[in-house]
């Protein structure tokens, strides 16, 4: 799958954001919002390339405190509103692995969610 509306047509990568200039951006406290609705804020961003993620707040919007999800399914960012996009559903997302902050490093575990998260379709229209 590419992506068009980024610098370069890309391949979905798990770990690295589709558009380069979002590593250069903290989006630590921006919304963050799914398919269909809010999912929480970037409580953590990590922005090193092949190693990019986000760890999100869900304060009970979804099941669970955080959950970590791969910079790959970032969609969009919309920084005047301070709102992150992701292309996966609420229902996505709260049926991910679970999130334990000392798996964030852990290889086995960044595989189970590059396999569950796999690519999307392409729903963020800016």
């Amino acid at each position: 799958m590419t992506y068009k509306g980024t610098p370069t047509l890309t391949r979905w990568q798990p770990w690295t954001y589709r558009d380069a200039t979002w590593l250069n951006t903290d989006i630590t406290g921006y919304t963050v919002d799914a398919i269909d609705g809010q999912i929480g804020k970037v409580d953590k961003a990590m922005h090193k390339v092949d190693n990019a993620y986000l760890v999100v707040e869900t304060r009970g919007l979804i099941f669970g405190d955080r959950v970590m999800l791969p910079a790959g399914v970032v969609s969009g960012v919309d920084h005047n509103n301070r709102r992150v996009f992701v292309e996966r559903t609420k229902e996505q997302i709260k049926n991910a692995p679970e999130f334990k902050e000392a798996m964030i490093d852990d290889p086995s575990y960044r595989g189970t969610l590059s396999t569950y998260y796999g690519e999307g379709k392409g729903w963020y229209q800016p």
